[in-house]
Order: structure tokens, then C-alpha cells, then sequence
């Protein structure tokens, strides 16, 4: 019988907090990749497909998008090994990860509160497993977590953390059996390393280690102070995990080439409104979406910003006098601040001024916290205690498998973001692409319309804008926009290239020549910007220019059917049959059902073919 508990209290807990978070996340197996990056990561990005020789190489020498994540790259080009370009297979490993996580964060949930509170007697046991397991589950299945998770793109989030959990439960293993276990400390410093590969935010962790080492471990500090031999012990201990960390903060500097900084005022103004944010949308996880745009200008004195100074204070304030009486509550709050601060704004990437998936590894500190007081509170039974803590997790279960279900595709996705901030311009262009490619012009003109009116500056939306114009045949007033474009934005390759295609459909073929010619010279691997000189040559009688077009074109996108096909026009133009019968079968091998490559296929394949004498006539 004591045998039989012993395993449900084991592994009972831990197969339940799995069960109840991959079920949670269900939604997740049916979601598409999305244009919120995913598009430029894996669509648009055929460097990741595989494990070969040629991809290991581009994952550990990329800083694509400015990540330098070569781990994470590896398990995504696994993923296109098992499932090819299937995004069920992809969001099935993050799902897997983050399960893997739930249970982590369990088992250093139940660590951390015996090392708090003291080892449990037999009576005690189960309130502490339980208490470890409503602290995995606050984790685990609350709304915050899902952007971590439904959005491929942050594979680096769940496989960093399972690697900084793994790190961390090292650590404290190596802490309890003493010197005679530095194997612990090694393969905690190793499991550091793959995080750091998989995520530059995991440059906290040193930090993080230095609070358990203050509580509950109490290794450091107390009556011997804090320059004691003992402590200094600790931070020698500490210092090749510090190293590490600084060397992967500068490496992470180079590879995000990050914009045009805020002020300093701006900067703090943003850093305590997003971790105002974060303490809110913990406790009231409502109006959640993949994108908080941030505002054109940023006023450090606005009221959201004073409001925001003055909850980071009260917070820091209660959480520094309750350091004697309630220790706990400080280091989890302490712990949360090292880890979010990365991600507070310090140095500004990206358009957002907050992300849920910014709480991702900072979350099970104050889960911890949560299930600490789980197992302190004594003022009511244990049934009631349950049923408290069933009808939080059930709420947090039902609303994450709603917000999971706005990642199936772009348009739910998109469209999230605008009903809690209709004034993103990001959210309104992207709504525009979605519907132009649909054919749906009209909403996409009014979309497009209102994202520049939201940003002036938006380069890219005045050039799609200019598209959906020139879909409309108002080709004068699509080449304003992308000369307005090309005035923000002097570097901008596609905008040049959809002038020079509204050059051509008005007859001034010279005019769209050059600014082909401008695309390429700007983005040598502008494929479309190759295929549009080429096909302007075609249209000037002038096949045997346009070749080299096309085969530079197919080079850059070996999959591109227009490439291949006016690759083959234009050869049977000039007599060269068999060349251009190679091509036809090319697109017809990457698009069966392409009907043209057919019909010229076959009229290429007659004209070629010898014919048969008649014979003498009767």
C-alpha cells in the first residue's frame, strides 16, 4: 500500500499537470503558419529545411531576423524532416515542450516549497505535492503562456525554458549532495549553454541563481555577511555561468542590429508600463493579443506611465518590508523582475511595446508564490481549498483554449490584434495583405488607406497601398505611393519593383527596365524584380536579354513556376524547342495542374516532332 502511494504521489501529479496542459493547447494541432514572422522563418526560408550539412551550417552561423538560436533551428529542421512543411507537426513539438515544461516546473515547484517551508512528514506530503502542482498548472495553462506556444515562431521560448528548468533543478541538485556531485553542476552549466543557443533571453539565469542562493538556500549573506568565505564560495561557483551569459548578451547585441532607441525617459516610461502589464494581465488575463503596437510618440509624463511608476513602486516597496516575514514573496517577485527585464524595453527591438510571450520564462516565480500560499493557507478545509483551486485552474484552462483558437490562421490572428487595438497600422496592413490575396481589393484599399493614415512613416504601407491601386488601374496614383515608399524608405527593393511593373503595363518599358535594374541592385536576390526584367524584355522582342533574368530568378527560388514558365516562352521565341520543353516540365513537375506549361508544352512537343512522310499518292 505505502508502495502503491509513493508512485501516485511520484508520478501522478506530474502525468495529470501534463495531461491537463496538452489538453489545454489542443486547439494549437490545428493552426496554420501565420504572417507574424512565420511567413519570413519558414515559408519564405528554405536555409532550416533539414539536418543536412548545408543547413547546420546556415543554423550556426545565422542571425536571422537577429537571433542567433541555433538550437532552436535544429529542432525546426527535425520538424521539416518528420513533417515537411505540415505546420501540425511543428505545433505539436511546441506543444510537447511546453507539456515537458508543466512538469518541470512541478517538479522545482515542489524543491523550491520543501526548501521554504521544510521537509513535509508524512501528513504533509500530499498538501506539498498539491501545492506543486497548482503552482505548474498556474503556470502552465494560463492565457499569458499561449503566444509562447500556438505561434511556431517561439519554439525558442518553450525549448529555452525546458533547458533553464532543467539548468536550475541541476543546480539545486548538485547544492543538496554537496562537492561529491560536480557532475550536477557540470551538466547544469552544459544545460545553461543550450538555452543560451536556443534563446538570448536566458542570460537571466545566473541572476536567478543568485536569489535561490539568498532563499531559500540561504548559502549567501546572513549573519556571516555577505563577503564571507562561504558566500564568496558561491560566487565562484556562479561566475562561469555569469561569464557565459555576458558573452551571449554581446553576441545577442551584434545579432539584433537593433533600431533607433527611445529616449531614456521613454525607455523607463515603457519599461513600467509593460511590467505594470504583465502584474495586471496575470491576475485579469483579458484583451490579450499577438501585438501591442507600440505608440508613435511616447510621453514619459501620460497618465498610463504615472499610473504604471506608482505600481512598480507599491510593488517593490510591500515586497522589500515583507523580506523578514514573508521571504518568499520578495524572491518571487525579485525573481520575476531579473527575469522580465530583458524584455522591458532596456534596449528596444521590435514594434511592440509589451508581449504575453515576454512573461513565458519569468511566469512560474510567481506560480511558485501562488502555490507557497496554497500550502500556507489554513483557513478553510481541504475540500474547499480543492475546489478553490479547481475552479481557477478550470477558468484558466477554458479562456487559454479560446485564446489559443485566434492562432488557426492570420486572418483570426489579424483580426485579434485589431478588435483590442484598432489603431495598430501593423495589424491594419497585414489585414490589407490577407484580403489582396484573397482578391477581396476593395477591403484591402481600406485597410491599407487607414494604415498610413495611423503611420505616415510606414513605408511598406504606402508601397502596398501602391499594389492595390495598381489592382484597381489607377496605375499614376500607385507609382506616387511607391515613390513615397522609396522616399522613406531609399533601400526599398519590392517598392522599386512594383513601379517598374506599373511602368510596364503603361507601355514606357525603358522606365521600368531601370527601376527592375534599381530592385536587383539593391536585393540581388530580388527573384520577382529578375522576372519582371526579363518578361519586359520579352515584351520589347527581345527573348534572348530575358534569359539570363530567368535562370538568375530560378536560381534565388528554385520552386518558382512564373520563372521557369517564362523561362520556357521565351526560349520557344527564339527556336530553342527542347530547352524550352526542359522548362515546361520543370513548372509541370512543381505545379501539375498548371494549364499553360501544358498547352505550350504540347504545342512545343508537335513542332518538334519529325514528320512522317505521306507516301507516293495512288
Amino acid at each position: 500500500m505505502n508502495r502503491t502511494r509513493s508512485i501516485r504521489e511520484s508520478w501522478g501529479l506530474p502525468v495529470l499537470v501534463g495531461l491537463i496542459t496538452f489538453v489545454a493547447f489542443l486547439p494549437a494541432l490545428r493552426a496554420g503558419f501565420v504572417t507574424w514572422d512565420d511567413n519570413r522563418n519558414f515559408l519564405d526560408n528554405p536555409a532550416y529545411r533539414g539536418l543536412g550539412p548545408t543547413q547546420l551550417h546556415w543554423m550556426w552561423t545565422s542571425f536571422h531576423m537577429g537571433h542567433y538560436v541555433p538550437l532552436t533551428w535544429m529542432t525546426l529542421g527535425l520538424d521539416y524532416e518528420l513533417w515537411g512543411m505540415n505546420p501540425a507537426g511543428y505545433h505539436f513539438q511546441n506543444l510537447l515542450l511546453h507539456t515537458v515544461n508543466a512538469v518541470l516546473v512541478y517538479v522545482l515547484a515542489r524543491r523550491v516549497l520543501e526548501l521554504a517551508l521544510g521537509p513535509p512528514d508524512d501528513a504533509g506530503r500530499p498538501r506539498l505535492a498539491g501545492s506543486a502542482a497548482i503552482a505548474a498548472l498556474l503556470f502552465a495553462v494560463h492565457p499569458l503562456r499561449v503566444e509562447s506556444v500556438a505561434w511556431i515562431t517561439e519554439r525558442r521560448d518553450v525549448l529555452s525554458l525546458a533547458l533553464c528548468l532543467t539548468s536550475v533543478l541541476l543546480y539545486l541538485r548538485y547544492v543538496r549532495d554537496g562537492a561529491s556531485a560536480r557532475g550536477w553542476y557540470l551538466v547544469s552549466l552544459l544545460a545553461f549553454v543550450g538555452a543560451l543557443l536556443s534563446k538570448a533571453t536566458s542570460v537571466s539565469l545566473p541572476a536567478v541563481f543568485a536569489i535561490l542562493n539568498l532563499y531559500p538556500l540561504r548559502r549567501v549573506g546572513g549573519t556571516a555577511g555577505f563577503w564571507s568565505a562561504p558566500s564568496r564560495r558561491v560566487y565562484l561557483e556562479l561566475l562561469p555561468f555569469v561569464v557565459l551569459a555576458a558573452a551571449a548578451s554581446l553576441l545577442s547585441i551584434v545579432a539584433l542590429e537593433p533600431p533607433a532607441q527611445l529616449s531614456l525617459g521613454a525607455k523607463l516610461a515603457v519599461s513600467a508600463y509593460s511590467l505594470t502589464s504583465y502584474l495586471v494581465k496575470t491576475v485579469a488575463p483579458v484583451g490579450l493579443a499577438p501585438l501591442y503596437e507600440m505608440p508613435k510618440s511616447v510621453d514619459p509624463t501620460a497618465s498610463r506611465y504615472l499610473v504604471s511608476y506608482a505600481v512598480v513602486a507599491v510593488v517593490s516597496i510591500l515586497a522589500w518590508v515583507a523580506r523578514r516575514r514573508f521571504p518568499g514573496a520578495t524572491t518571487a517577485w525579485l525573481a520575476f523582475f531579473v527575469v522580465v527585464l530583458p524584455m522591458l524595453g532596456i534596449v528596444q527591438n521590435g514594434p511592440q511595446i509589451a508581449a504575453d510571450r515576454y512573461t513565458y520564462h519569468a511566469a512560474p516565480a510567481l506560480a511558485i508564490l501562488v502555490g507557497g500560499a496554497f500550502a500556507l493557507w489554513r483557513g478553510a478545509s481541504a475540500v474547499v481549498r480543492g475546489l478553490a483551486a479547481t475552479a481557477v485552474i478550470a477558468l484558466l484552462t477554458v479562456t487559454t483554449w479560446r485564446q489559443t483558437g485566434i492562432w488557426r490562421n492570420s486572418e483570426t490572428m489579424w483580426r485579434q490584434v485589431l478588435s483590442v487595438d484598432s489603431t495598430s497600422s501593423i495589424a491594419q496592413i497585414a489585414m490589407g495583405d490577407l484580403l489582396i490575396a484573397q482578391d477581396r481589393v476593395d477591403e484591402a484599399a481600406e485597410h491599407y488607406a487607414r494604415g498610413v493614415e495611423l503611420d505616415p512613416t510606414f513605408a511598406i504601407g504606402f508601397n502596398n497601398l501602391g499594389v492595390v491601386l495598381a489592382r484597381q488601374g489607377k496605375l499614376v496614383e500607385a507609382t506616387e505611393r511607391y515613390a513615397h515608399a522609396i522616399s522613406l524608405r531609399p533601400s526599398y527593393s519590392d517598392a522599386h519593383n512594383n513601379w517598374g511593373i506599373a511602368l510596364s503595363q503603361q507601355g514606357d518599358y525603358p522606365g521600368a527596365i531601370e527601376h527592375f535594374r534599381q530592385a536587383i541592385a539593391l536585393d540581388p536576390r530580388n527573384a520577382d524584380a529578375e522576372v519582371n526584367l526579363g518578361n519586359t524584355f520579352v515584351r520589347q522582342q527581345r527573348p534572348d536579354a530575358a534569359l539570363e533574368h530567368y535562370a538568375r530568378a530560378a536560381s534565388i527560388r528554385p520552386s518558382d513556376v512564373d520563372a521557369y514558365f517564362n523561362w520556357g516562352v521565351a526560349l520557344a521565341q527564339l527556336g530553342k524547342l527542347p530547352e524550352a520543353i526542359e522548362q515546361f516540365r520543370r513548372v509541370l513537375a512543381i505545379q501539375p495542374a498548371h494549364a499553360e506549361a501544358r498547352d505550350y508544352l504540347d504545342r512545343a512537343e508537335r513542332m518538334q516532332a519529325p514528320r512522317t512522310p505521306s507516301g507516293p499518292r495512288q
